[in-house]
């Protein structure tokens, strides 16, 4: 019996154990008695019962697992596919890359490309026709067109090109760099967090798009007159300089900026962070000073000094340069190199004002100076360079108890000169060249629609940092009454009579009249938004009398203050890039108007002041990295953070890359430091 009822499930648990025994007992002590049968009974329904949830149980786990296993071999499946089928697709693709020689028998180059006309000042070769000019029908269609000539390879050369409509001008590019360089992440290429060529893209990749042409030649002088722009190449093999013309319908001028030496004797014996060859003489120096520190015959002396890194500057880039020096030191030189050259080196800032990143919001300098304090970089604020020797920074620093400034001096094995710039050797030509209509010698002076003053209108403008938009609001006072107040209020009803500016000067204005004149001048000088966009406002100020109108001392006095007020823009990558996509697209459209006016009674092309609207900046904010964190300086908004905010920090300047390719090796240098560590390899 008792075989019966354990046999279907094969179950032995503790439960039907204790059925059994007790069924026995009972057995053996009432034979007689007639309660077997229904105590069996009862034990034979509690061991059915068991034996069905036990079965549920394992059928439940066993489905469980089953779709586990499933789905785990269905993933797999799909990740390996996936994989093969990527593979498979990528060397299809790169088959078609490899080509036979189909070179053509005949090419057509225009004759004036080989054989160039010579003239101009200097009688030198007149280039008005480019080798490549009928490689292409859209090209051979171009060369008929309009010339465009534009200066640099920078960020306000490239907001042209990606910017400007092509099939519209006859583009030619001037640069002695072939390249793009993606300069905010130069601190990181300089470290070896990321490559150099990871931040450099093609020139004529990105000439291509518009079916230009480049030339990689410097530019030295323009010729306003004959619109002829000078340019010099130099034979590589032979060192030879040789010249000549390329001349231009339109001229944008974006040679950038040089670094300002600040009259700093022995700058010779720093280094710089401008282009893609400092960035690699500094990895390799870095590489070369940690290599030195470990031979056995330098003394410990000589050791600290290699390792005592120099930033004389308290910007954005000698701030990264000294938190992207002291990561590598901090998280890469411990693994490879020996742990005593951790503990001898030491990072240092030295900053004119009281506090680094003075430009942005106040709370972004206070945490920056609070993490570096924490990472124990020496901030030296109050300080001011003298000069610079082969080993040594000599420097003034300001007491902070006494107020007086006390000579000081500090050893480095690497020094970065990263504060201000100066002038680029063709914008202080050019400036020269004007020197009637320019009066900033620091840049090119143009008006608020970036046309070079000095020259005819609508042929040359100036981007970028070697240009800046002159306001000039109240020498120009008389001018802008006549224009938006008299000839709109008072000369339509007094038409008989000549209004003179001795007139002008006496004339008494309402408030309303004075509104209008702040719209007009808002459209043509929109850097004085802030100061006169609620101008009804501040108008009570001038108006001594209480009289509701100003004369003209007062306005001239308003349009006075308006211009001290109105800030310049920075020389910043962003602003470059917004000026030169403001020109691209001005040129675009005055090549596309169809609208014909009348100029000195010569048929013209409508204005690219009736065209298009004045230029306006926007600041969209400043980025910096400090170290493992990032700060964030957007208008009305600051954000300070660690590993989040600079994750963010990445992925603003990855979407501002100007090309897929890239954006492809800045992630894939991310993912390398991450794997391996930041590389400083170098031959």
């Amino acid at each position: 019996m008792f075989n019966r009822i354990f046999r279907p499930g094969l179950v032995q648990n503790s439960v039907l154990l204790k059925c059994a025994t007790r069924s026995r007992l009972q057995v053996a002590g009432h034979k007689q008695s007639g309660f077997l049968a229904p105590r069996l009974l009862h034990c034979g329904r509690l061991l059915q019962k068991e034996v069905q949830t036990s079965s549920v149980k394992n059928s439940y786990f066993s489905e469980r697992f089953g779709k586990f296993v499933r789905l785990s071999i269905f993933t797999t499946g799909i990740i390996v596919s996936s994989i093969g089928i990527s593979l498979i697709g990528f060397f299809l693709y790169d088959a078609t890359t490899y080509k036979d020689c189909d070179q053509p028998q005949f090419i057509e180059v225009p004759k004036l490309a080989l054989n160039p006309e010579l003239g101009g000042p200097e009688n030198l070769p007149i280039l008005r026709d480019n080798l490549d000019a009928y490689d292409s029908e859209d090209k051979e269609k171009l060369s008929y067109r309009p010339k465009l000539v534009v200066l640099g390879s920078g960020w306000a050369s490239v907001g042209v090109l990606k910017s400007l409509a092509s099939g519209e001008y006859d583009v030619t590019v001037v640069s002695p760099q072939n390249y793009f360089l993606f300069t905010p992440l130069l601190p990181s290429a300089a470290t070896g967090t990321l490559e150099v060529k990871s931040l450099m893209a093609s020139i004529r990749k990105l000439v291509n798009e518009v079916s230009g042409h480049y030339l990689e030649a410097k530019a030295e002088k323009v010729e306003f007159a004959e619109k002829l722009v000078k340019v010099s190449q130099l034979n590589p093999q032979t060192g030879e300089k040789r010249h000549f013309y390329l001349p231009y319908d339109k001229l944008v001028i974006a040679v950038g900026s040089s670094a300002n030496t600040h009259g700093v004797e022995g700058l010779e014996n720093c280094s710089r962070l401008k282009t893609a060859e400092d960035a690699i003489t500094l990895r390799r120096k870095i590489k070369d000073n940690l290599e030195t520190a470990c031979l056995p015959t330098t003394t410990d002396e000589e050791r600290k000094k290699l390792l005592s890194f120099v930033v004389c500057g308290g910007g954005p880039t000698g701030v990264e340069f000294a938190a992207e020096v002291f990561d590598l030191l901090n998280e890469d030189l411990p693994k490879i190199y020996p742990r005593i050259l951790r503990q001898q080196v030491s990072v240092h800032i030295i900053q004119s004002r009281s506090n680094i990143l003075n430009t942005y919001d106040e709370t972004i300098s206070e945490y920056a100076m609070q993490r570096f304090k924490k990472d124990d970089i020496d901030v030296l604020t109050n300080s001011r360079v003298h000069k610079i020797l082969p080993d040594r920074v000599i420097f003034t620093q300001k007491n902070a108890e006494t107020g007086e400034k006390e000579l000081k001096e500090l050893p480095f094995g690497l020094c970065l000169w990263s504060t201000g710039v100066a002038q680029n050797p063709l914008a202080q030509q050019v400036v020269q060249d004007l020197s009637v209509f320019q009066r900033n010698r620091r840049a090119i002076e143009t008006d608020s629609h970036l046309r070079v003053l000095g020259t005819p209108l609508g042929e040359v403008y100036a981007i970028g940092d070697c240009a800046t938009v002159r306001t000039d609001l109240a020498e120009h006072a008389v001018e802008f009454v006549r224009q938006f107040i008299v000839n709109k209020h008072l000369h339509p009803t007094r038409s008989t009579e000549i209004i003179t500016d001795d007139d002008i000067k006496h004339l008494s204005i309402s408030y309303d009249e004075v509104q209008d004149l702040a719209r007009e001048l808002l459209r043509r000088h929109p850097q004085t938004r802030e100061h006169l966009y609620n101008v009804e406002e501040i108008l009570p100020k001038y108006d001594t009398r209480n009289s509701g109108c100003l004369d003209f001392n007062q306005i001239t006095q308003l349009l006075r203050d308006v211009e001290s007020k109105a800030t310049s823009m920075p020389a910043t990558a962003q602003r470059a890039h917004q000026q030169g996509k403001y020109i691209g697209k001005k040129l675009t459209k005055v090549a596309r108007s169809s609208e014909i006016v009348n100029v000195n009674e010569s048929p013209q092309l409508i204005s690219d002041e009736s065209a298009y609207k004045a230029f306006k900046y926007v600041h969209l904010g400043s980025l910096a990295y400090i170290g493992n964190s990032a700060v964030f300086d957007i208008p009305g908004y600051s954000f300070v953070g660690g590993l989040i905010a600079m994750y963010l920090w990445r992925g603003i300047y990855f979407a501002q890359t100007v090309s897929l390719r890239t954006r492809v090796l800045l992630f894939m240098d991310w993912l390398k430091r991450g794997f391996f560590g930041r590389d400083i390899l170098t031959i």
